[in-house]
């Protein structure tokens, strides 16, 4: 059982090895005990306006956004473990204020770049993303941290390939067809169709966290996701054998959150499904492709009637 909490009057189902929470993540979060946690990995909302199902992440005002982001980054510091690490995303317009925020309060130990294969809907007037920044943080530069390189090790292309020998080994040896990943990732982003997609407009990939999980956590640690949505970051983790907490807003994100970390397969009368429908108000590309048929029919329409 995962005990972590000085109270828990807030709405929430457990196993041995997964606790979900439904409810607002700073005010559980300030019900945790201080130096419980062994690894976070945060993805709020990024201020972009979109559809989370309990209304858009719009706050008219940036200064805003930015000092509740930095009052939910001090409460997961204060519940992370001295020897913790806290994995955090944002977007690129947000992300160089909290990196400094970081810096100057605790310690930034790497700036990784998530790469992915699309940036949707291409743009016609700038440069389209194809990346999200994501910042690996330590309560201090001499925290003593997790780093499990061994886990995460990924295909060498370059000496191993021409199999070239290292001579600044003794004695000489044939480079290794393994190694430590840079700090450029590249992993496809979750699509409607991927047999892991959940009904969430910002899902992210399991192999992502998988790496995460493997490279900063060890079997039985307690991991931490207080933005959870799709329970992305609890499915990896209890996979993994570690313990998982997942906090989201969202009734029926916590629903999918029961069902991916197999706390029960039914809740309050419901079957917990999966369901590859869309319930946000975000729009596919296939909506937006119809739309555009609507508006377009619509126009020959009014044409033909006027002519």
């Amino acid at each position: 059982m995962i005990t972590v909490f000085n109270e828990t009057d807030f709405k929430h189902e457990c196993s041995d090895n997964s606790f979900v929470a439904c409810g607002d993540c700073l005010d559980i979060l300030k019900k945790m005990k201080c130096q419980q946690i062994d690894l976070i990995f945060a993805d709020p909302p990024y201020n972009l306006g979109k559809d989370f199902g309990n209304g858009s992440d719009n706050w008219k005002d940036k200064k805003k956004y930015l000092e509740w982001c930095y009052s939910w980054i001090d409460e997961c510091f204060r519940v992370l473990k001295d020897n913790g690490t806290f994995y955090l995303m944002n977007s690129t317009q947000n992300i160089p204020y909290i990196d400094v925020y970081l810096q100057e309060k605790y310690n930034v130990v790497n700036r990784i770049v998530w790469f992915y294969d699309s940036s949707g809907v291409q743009s016609k007037s700038k440069y389209g993303s194809l990346y999200e920044p994501i910042l690996m943080a330590t309560k201090t530069e001499k925290s003593t941290y997790t780093f499990n390189w061994q886990d995460i090790l990924v295909e060498a292309r370059t000496g191993a390939v021409r199999n070239l020998i290292d001579y600044r080994k003794t004695p000489p040896q044939p480079y290794s067809n393994e190694k430590v990943p840079g700090n450029v990732w590249e992993f496809p982003r979750v699509r409607y169709k991927m047999d892991e997609y959940e009904d969430h407009p910002s899902q992210k990939p399991e192999k992502l966290l998988e790496r995460i999980i493997l490279a900063s956590s060890n079997e039985n640690d307690i991991v931490l996701d207080p933005f959870s949505g799709a329970f992305t970051t609890s499915a990896v983790a209890v996979s993994k054998n570690r313990k998982a907490i997942g906090i989201d807003l969202n009734n029926e994100y916590f629903k999918i959150g029961l069902r991916r970390t197999n706390i029960c397969d039914t809740y309050d009368g419901e079957m917990l499904c999966k369901n590859k429908g869309r319930k946000t108000n975000n729009k596919s590309k296939a909506d937006h492709m119809a739309e555009q048929l609507d508006n377009q029919m619509n126009l020959l329409t009014d044409r033909i009637i006027n002519d």
